[in-house]
């Protein structure tokens, strides 16, 4: 089942051929490790290489209809095109920035080189009118997205982000698949962005009134009765918390961040923090009814009160048959860890009191901490604990980990993750192995404001 499917009503990334790797402004060490990884991305024996144009511009944004705001896109749309390979495929992306500041793409949960990842540590901002190209080998199936990794809180309110869907071998065979970008917008008297608030909403972070499901604002998504689908859902928004139901009915994880999880799971709600993924199958309906896509109340803890909220709406259609087969066994997952483990370092998330802003958010107890390397192919056992009264997503780039514990709990089941919501007072313990990408990475809380006011990590990967 490809991303041609009639459900994808947001368009694809076009495909081009026959560019070399562009760079301006780089450093000698930047430019060099970026040649390197660029000439080190071929494709697997029976892969091929994914050219990819994107754009990012200014555009007119139609939330609804009659609804207009302006805003910024890739190839002026937004959500930007669904960008779709397989796993060994080389995916090479020529970025060309139109608009009138400097910008970058992360990819987000993709386990690509350092010079790649998309960060003002590994490359120089792309500035206005400029061209960057990104080139690497996709090792790892599932639902990935790309995002700015500068001016967070402006460029990623505004709509640059988009789905990066990597197919395996092995995917369960389902009825139709649709990829839903979630996130939520805050508009102005006159219907444009607000710009960003005082003290509350960099406390909080930006939780906007208008929530969005690939860019309209709760569409309706028409549905065959009888049918099962694949849903892959991505929470793009600034710091929403979306605790998932859909009309109270049951529905099946088949996958998170890192994809595939070991065996389907069964539940009537999961929680997606910002930055979060879930991959579920939902259905069978029957014809005419009508069922709600919604979060469920969640109190995260902030100033604002916490209520149920409407995202979009199931139209049950008439019957189509269905060939949908989820196997009992969807992977194995080897566990990193057995047995009783002491953590190799701490990451405590805090905050301290700021005249200008209030409060600074904090890991270690200064903002943009710089932490200590570690070494390829040594376990990391990371105890990530929330000394703050609020959750935070704890964003880990460029490698997985299994969750061994949350508040001393083992979780549900075993999965590779790359965000994991971490609670008030709580600790969540993690572990994880680094391959040999060496370079600088980084770890942050992936509400937007809290990143940008320091709650973020900086290491090192050095050679073993």
């Amino acid at each position: 089942m490809s991303g041609e499917s009639h459900h994808h009503d947001h368009g694809k990334a076009q495909h081009t051929h026959g560019h070399g790797p562009v760079v301006h402004g780089a450093s000698g060490d930047t430019l060099a490790a970026y040649k390197q990884a660029y000439e080190a991305a071929v494709p697997h024996a029976d892969g091929s290489v994914v050219e990819v144009e994107l754009e990012a511009r200014e555009i007119d944004w139609e939330l609804a209809p009659g609804v207009r705001t302006t805003g910024w896109g890739f190839n002026g749309q937004i959500p930007g095109p669904v960008i779709e390979a397989r796993v060994g495929d080389v995916l090479e992306v020529r970025l060309t920035n139109r608009l009138h500041e400097p910008t970058v793409i992360h990819w987000h949960g993709l386990r690509v080189p350092a010079a790649m990842d998309g960060t003002d540590m590994v490359q120089h901002p792309i500035a206005p009118g400029e061209t960057f190209t990104y080139r690497f080998t996709l090792p790892d199936a599932g639902t990935f997205w790309y995002h700015p990794h500068m001016n967070e809180t402006v460029q990623l309110e505004r709509g640059l982000y988009g789905a990066l869907i990597v197919r395996g071998p092995n995917e369960p065979v389902l009825d139709a698949e649709r990829v839903l970008v979630l996130d939520d917008v805050k508009l102005d008297r006159k219907g444009q962005i607000k710009a960003l608030g005082g003290l509350i909403e960099r406390h909080d972070g930006r939780q906007g009134g208008t929530r969005l499901v690939n860019g309209k604002a709760e569409p309706t998504l028409p549905m065959a009765a009888g049918q099962i689908e694949r849903w892959r859902i991505i929470n793009a928004s600034s710091a929403r918390y979306v605790r998932l139901s859909i009309g109270g009915r049951p529905f099946t994880i088949l996958g998170t961040d890192g994809g595939l999880i070991e065996a389907p799971v069964r539940v009537s709600e999961v929680l997606l923090t910002p930055a979060d993924r879930v991959d579920i199958a939902v259905g069978p309906f029957t014809e005419g009814e009508t069922i709600a896509v919604e979060a469920l109340k969640y109190n995260r803890m902030t100033v604002a009160r916490a209520k149920n909220e409407s995202f979009a709406t199931i139209r049950v259609g008439p019957t189509a048959p269905s060939r949908a087969v989820i196997p009992p066994t969807l992977r194995r997952i080897e566990p990193l860890v057995s047995g009783p483990v002491s953590p190799t370092r701490e990451i405590h998330l805090g905050v301290k009191p700021s005249l200008r802003h209030g409060v600074n958010f904090v890991v270690n107890k200064e903002p943009h901490h710089r932490d200590k390397p570690v070494k390829v192919g040594e376990l990391q056992v990371w105890d990530v604990i929330n000394d703050t009264m609020m959750d935070h997503p704890f964003h880990l780039h460029g490698f997985f980990f299994q969750v061994l514990e949350v508040n001393g709990e083992a979780p549900a089941f075993r999965s590779w993750e790359d965000t994991i919501n971490v609670l008030p007072r709580g600790r969540v313990r993690i572990a994880w192995v680094p391959d040999d990408r060496p370079g600088e990475w980084m770890y942050h809380c992936h509400i937007l404001e809290h990143h940008e006011q320091g709650m973020m990590g900086h290491f090192e990967v050095v050679p073993a």
